[in-house]
């Protein structure tokens, strides 16, 4: 199933995929999707971030198999960070370089701490496209990230959840300005779904909404102002965004 969050004349609506139209729905999280009664029709509907989490995590040392030989570590992203599709990625021009980052990002469903592997599937509502923007020059400066992974619109999520993915193998890429520049899979990552959300709830609680980034396995790509960002996983859809430069004040 596809769960998305669009713009209605109401404010925004939680709406599941029903042939060519969302259809609202009560409550994204509950065991049972409930259908609310309006429809929308998905060719004009504007769609939002899917979630709206209280908590952001992205996983660091999860590039590649040989991460597996370091320390497991995440760092955590404002959640004002979020925005959905369409929505704009502001560069301050003294922050260096800024790269886009495609990654596969889980939706927690329900509140969780202290998981098991056998406890983590229930515990996700599913998986949307997530694009873990970093200004990396600042990276050098500040061992907590808190500089580079928190400017506006530095978390592109969307298009909507998919309820029914296999994270084992999921195609990823990063298209700028409609060229590929960067591709690889899920399965390149060190640590699979299952690990990282037992490590995390060992030591933090998540809850419905949540979000985890789980990993860029060479899925990253230097932007500029006027560029286009397409990143996209395969069982999912396409995340677009463009970069701006932070308007001039004064």
């Amino acid at each position: 199933m596809r769960i998305a969050r669009i713009a209605t004349a109401d404010g925004p609506r939680s709406v599941l995929a029903d042939g060519p139209d969302w259809i609202e729905i009560a409550d994204p999280f509950a065991g049972t999707l409930r259908p609310t009664g309006p429809r929308h029709p998905a060719a004009t509907a504007t769609l939002l971030a899917p979630a709206r989490p209280l908590v952001v995590l992205g996983m660091a040392h999860n590039g590649a198999p040989g991460d597996r030989d370091r320390p497991r570590q995440a760092f955590l992203k404002s959640p004002r960070t979020v925005v959905g599709p369409g929505d704009s990625i502001v560069v301050d021009d003294d922050l260096g370089q800024i790269n886009v980052e495609c990654e596969l990002a889980v939706v927690i469903r329900r509140p969780c701490r202290h998981l098991t592997a056998d406890q983590v599937p229930d515990a996700i509502l599913g998986f949307t496209v997530g694009n873990d923007v970093t200004a990396v020059d600042q990276i050098a400066l500040d061992e907590k990230l808190t500089q580079a992974k928190n400017g506006d619109g530095f978390t592109p999520l969307g298009p909507w959840i998919e309820t029914d993915l296999d994270s084992s193998d999921v195609a990823m890429s990063v298209r700028i300005n409609g060229r590929t520049v960067a591709s690889a899979s899920t399965r390149q990552l060190a640590w699979d779904i299952t690990e990282q959300l037992v490590y995390l709830t060992r030591y933090l609680p998540l809850g419905p909404g949540d979000v985890v980034l789980t990993g860029a396995p060479g899925t990253f790509h230097p932007v500029k102002p006027g560029d286009l960002v397409e990143v996209a996983l395969g069982g999912i859809g396409s995340l677009a965004n463009p970069v701006v430069s932070r308007p001039r004040t004064g």
